[in-house]
Parts: structure tokens; sequence; C-alpha cells
């Protein structure tokens, strides 16, 4: 039997989500927008979602925009900033370590005339915050830096980073894909502007997100049509998956963010010190502490994470991000890091979830210790 332990590419849909997707997909199926009982039973399943979502955000449902998904937030949020506020400034800050949904609209602006600042991390994986100080120009309009990284777990200081731009009068968005539903996220004491949920990587299905929008905050949208989402997201809404969303981010309040905390971090720290045991030169990417309390990032010294993997097939894991797998080429997170490409090209992403159990870590770790041997063996 299998060890799924690549949480952070996906999590498997909750039992409790997945009754409530069904139960709507059985039921009469209204638009939202229509005046009648059918709709205006699919329109209480989206205010209720809305508010759901927002109570795990610390935020007023009314700045909730449901997207398609993570990318399309991020997308929204640097692309609907920048057009909307291009007569105050075309300039804009990332870090050396964002998703490529956050890369690829920042590059894309930057084609049609925008200037990119990107800020490096230290070694830890960190952004710093004198470092993006020191980006901000009187042209900045948005700093986009993420919660937490997708590949080593760590978590950017991101309430000084979010201070120090309302001081400037910089908007601040940040990718909290990874974040949400693991760690406790609280946008308005936090001082964030906009911030991007994933569906999928809380217990959601694919196919369905959020972005954290401030009141006040204006938002070119990207999507052009009938007003749904306060006119920042046209499309009738997935009602299905909105109200699944909204469960999850129940779940999470309820009881998810307890249990990353109590239970998903000390069986990560176990797992660590197993393979530490085995491998005493192992090597821990990223900030010792201040990383997801799912996340573990190592590399195995002269060995290819690729081949370790494939030689231990049922440990179900990654050796970077799952949005760029398949290539013998070290992560650009972990060079960023300063990372030789020997130590990147060894690495291991072992991410847990909530079903993960002592057993699973204990069988992983048996697993990949012995695919570690056998490297070295042969």
């Amino acid at each position: 039997m299998s060890i799924y332990l690549d949480n952070n590419a996906t999590t498997p849909v909750h039992p409790r989500v997945a009754e409530v997707i069904e139960r709507h997909l059985r039921g009469a199926g209204g638009n939202p927008s229509s005046d009648h009982p059918a709709g205006r039973e699919a329109a209480a399943a989206v205010a209720r979602a809305r508010g759901q979502v927002a109570v795990l955000l610390g935020c007023d449902a009314t700045e909730i925009v449901f997207t398609g998904s993570g990318s399309e937030g991020n997308n929204l949020a640097l692309k609907g900033i920048a057009y909307a506020y291009r007569d105050r400034g075309r300039h804009l800050v990332i870090s050396a370590t964002e998703h490529p949904a956050v890369v690829a609209p920042a590059r894309f602006l930057e084609r049609e005339g925008w200037e990119l600042t990107v800020v490096p991390v230290g070694p830890d994986g960190r952004v710093r915050p004198g470092d993006v100080a020191r980006a901000l120009r009187p042209d900045t309009v948005l700093v986009s830096i993420m919660h937490s990284n997708n590949e080593t777990g760590v978590m950017n200081p991101v309430v000084p980073i979010a201070a120090l731009c309302r001081e400037r009068g910089v908007l601040f968005h940040t990718d909290g894909a990874q974040s949400a539903g693991k760690v406790p996220i609280h946008v308005r004491d936090d001082g964030i502007d906009l911030l991007t949920v994933a569906g999928h990587k809380m217990g959601a299905p694919k196919g369905v997100g959020a972005l954290f929008v401030r009141g006040g905050v204006k938002l070119e949208p990207l999507i052009h049509g009938a007003g749904h989402e306060g006119g920042r997201r046209a499309g009738t809404e997935n009602v299905p998956y909105v109200a699944g969303l909204g469960e999850a981010a129940a779940l999470a309040r309820e009881e998810g963010l307890a249990a990353f905390a109590t239970r998903v971090r000390p069986l990560r720290d176990r797992l660590h010190g197993l393979l530490t045991a085995g491998i005493p030169d192992l090597e821990l990417n990223g900030h010792p502490t201040d990383r997801l309390p799912n996340t573990l990032n190592v590399s195995v010294p002269g060995a290819l994470g690729r081949e370790l993997l494939a030689a231990c097939p049922e440990v179900e894991a990654s050796t970077g991000s799952a949005c760029h797998e398949g290539e013998d080429s070290p992560s650009g997170v972990l060079v960023a890091m300063g990372l030789l490409p020997e130590r990147a090209l060894g690495a291991l992403r072992l991410t847990l979830g909530l079903s993960t159990s002592e057993c699973d870590v204990e069988r992983a770790a048996a697993a990949l210790l012995e695919a570690v041997d056998s490297r070295f063996a042969g």
C-alpha cells in the first residue's frame, strides 16, 4: 500500500467536503443569480461558503472573490492591481522563490511595460524585510511575497513586510496557497491587502480557489461579463465546488489548524529524525523552525532525489515543486537559496497531511533508507 507524502502538490478531498459537493450536484442546481427557489438556494450556498472562507482568513465575506484556481487568484491579484493602479506607477516587486503562478504574470506585465524587481532570499529561504524596503520606489504599486514556500515550507515574515508596504502606500499581496488551512492567518491583523487560496491544497477539489481583496482596494477583472463576484470576476459560480471550499475552510478552523500544530508537526519531525539517524549527513533545506508544520525538504548527498523515489515507489513524494517534475535540473527555489546544484538535485520534498499516520512515517522512512542503502551499495 502506498504512502502519500505529496500533500503540498495536492490533498485528498476530505469526506465531509465530498458530501457537501455531492449534495449540491444532486440538488436543483440553480443559478445563484436567478430569482426563484432553486436560484436562491444556490445563492445561499455561495454566501455561506464566502462567510466560511472569510472566517478562516479573518476578513469580511464581501472581501472574498471565488476563482477557478490558485493560479487564477495570483493572476487576478497581480494583473488586476497593475491595471487598476497603472496611473499611480508601473513598478512591481516579487521574491526569487515565488511560485510560477506569480512569476509568470509578473513577467507578462514586465513585457507589457511594467518594471519588475526580484528580491533575493537568504540561505534559509526567507525574504528579508530590509531587501523589500530597499526595492520600494515612489512608483511601486504592488509587492507580492509568498506566505510560505511550496517546496521548502519556509514561511516568510509577511507581517513586517506588509507593515513597511503600508507605510510607503504600496499594496501587498501574498500567495497563501500552501499556508491556508495549515497555519493561522488573519489578513486584517497581518496588514495583508490581497491573499490567494487554492482549494485543492486544503481538502477541497481542484478547480476552485479564492482571493481575499481588502475593502477599498481596486481590482481590474481579468474575465469580463456580468457582475458576478462584486464585478471582480465574471462567470456563473461553480456552486458545488464553492460550497466544498467553504466546508474545507470550516473544517480547517474547527480541527485542521490544531491538528497540524499538535499531530502533524511531531510526525514530520519524527520522519526527519528517522532519516537523519540512517543518513547522518542528511541536509535540511530551509529554515529549521519557520516553516509549515507538514513540510520536510532534505537532500541526500551524492544521490539524485528522482532516483531515490523511483527505487521506493511505495512512497509518493516529489523532488521539488510538482509543477515542474521530470527534469534532472536543480530546483530554482533551492538554487535561489544558494544551494549547489549537486545538493539541490539530491532533494526530497516530503509533505504530510491530516491523514498521515505514525505507521506511514515509519514505513516511509524505512523504504527511503533502504533505497539510499541500495543506491550506495550498487
